[in-house]
């Protein structure tokens, strides 16, 4: 009655735990004077974010390396909209959005 033993060998290919399990995400919007690039017209506009706050534990299942990623994880919000309309009643063309951060560290 031969028993077999079978070994394992990590070729660092192997799945990690996905990145977006060290956060909570939430939706927001924030406001930021822009200027449209046809009209030149100033005004406010609100701009969707995603805010994905780092967690207080690490999930579990994770290995050491997943712990190192955990370790160096910051909370930060991520700029989603490209794009917004002119709120000048003669002109309403999309214009793109220039001069605001798209990620920022919270």
């Amino acid at each position: 009655m031969g028993r077999s033993l079978t070994v394992t060998v990590l070729t660092g290919n192997e799945l990690s735990m996905d990145e977006r399990a060290f956060y909570t995400e939430t939706q927001t919007k924030k406001s930021a004077n822009l200027n449209c690039s046809f009209c030149r017209t100033q005004d406010n506009y609100e701009l969707n974010y995603i805010v994905r706050t780092k967690k207080d534990r690490i999930p579990g299942g994770a290995d050491e390396r997943d712990r190192a990623k955990f370790a160096k994880a910051q909370s930060y919000m991520l700029l989603l909209d490209t794009q917004a309309m002119c709120k000048n009643p003669r002109c309403r063309k999309r214009f793109d959005i220039s001069g605001v951060k798209t990620v920022a560290f919270i």
